[in-house]
């Protein structure tokens, strides 16, 4: 791929039914191989449009998307196969197990049982959750169903991480684990693609921002992280995209 990009999306466009608008209005966006970029808008920025298409759970009106070099739309297998998805509602199976969430989705991965096993409990490790892992997921408090829907994400070691919203409505300690594991996980080389509103948890974990509204990239932020980041994030933030509230 041109660049050497993990990522390329050019022109990207997704309109609203009934001819409510774009949700998305020409994105042009790269993202570089062991990034970690998160992705900050208001509500109805377009972010969760945005990760849905370039994962293929959506279809683009108009433009293109390059994921390690497959095309989206033409080359899906591929593209799912180097990919890991944490989307921004739960998706765990509650009737199951944890363990047994993770042998079905490694199975529809196309991993064998042991890769299943050995992989699943260094990752159920990581996240505090090796000892609850034969109960009910649907006992289960959200921060710790937030968990291990990570861990399934992170099963078959895809390259490419995307996560939208991952810590909604959880507990400082879920966050926490969130955090160290991300951290640890991009450091190790996979690229991760992040959409928050949180500032602090970008200024704390990306080393690149880029802020969208209104289905446009409207500015970045290099290094978030350093002195000063987050002030410095907050204002730039505000200074784009206005104090106007957005929930309502």
């Amino acid at each position: 791929m041109e660049g050497n990009m993990d990522i390329r999306v050019r022109g990207l466009v997704k309109e609203y039914k009934r001819g409510a608008g774009k949700a998305l209005d020409g994105i042009d966006l790269d993202v570089h191989p062991g990034e970690f970029l998160g992705l900050l808008g208001p509500n109805g920025a377009g972010k969760t449009s945005l990760i849905s298409i370039i994962t293929g759970v959506r279809k683009a009106d108009a433009g293109t998307v390059h994921v390690q070099g497959f095309d989206v739309a033409e080359e899906p297998d591929q593209v799912h196969a180097s990919i890991g998805l944490v989307p921004q509602n739960i998706a765990l199976y509650e009737m199951l197990t944890a363990r047994e969430n993770l042998a079905f989705f490694g199975k529809l991965h196309g991993l064998k049982a042991s890769e299943i096993t050995d992989r699943g409990e260094q990752l159920l490790e990581g996240v505090g959750l090796n000892e609850r892992a034969n109960e009910l997921v649907g006992t289960w408090s959200g921060g710790m169903q937030r968990r291990l829907n990570l861990v399934t994400a992170l099963l078959h070691e895809p390259a490419i991480l995307f996560l939208d919203e991952p810590t909604v409505g959880i507990d400082v300690q879920s966050r926490t684990a969130i955090w160290t594991l991300l951290e640890s996980i991009n450091q190790s080389g996979i690229t991760i693609v992040y959409t928050s509103h949180h500032l602090e948890e970008a200024e704390r974990l990306c080393s690149r921002v880029v802020i969208v509204d209104h289905g446009k990239v409207i500015g970045e932020v290099e290094d978030p992280g350093a002195k000063g980041g987050a002030d410095r994030l907050e204002a730039y933030f505000l200074g784009l995209t206005g104090k106007e509230f957005r929930d309502r």
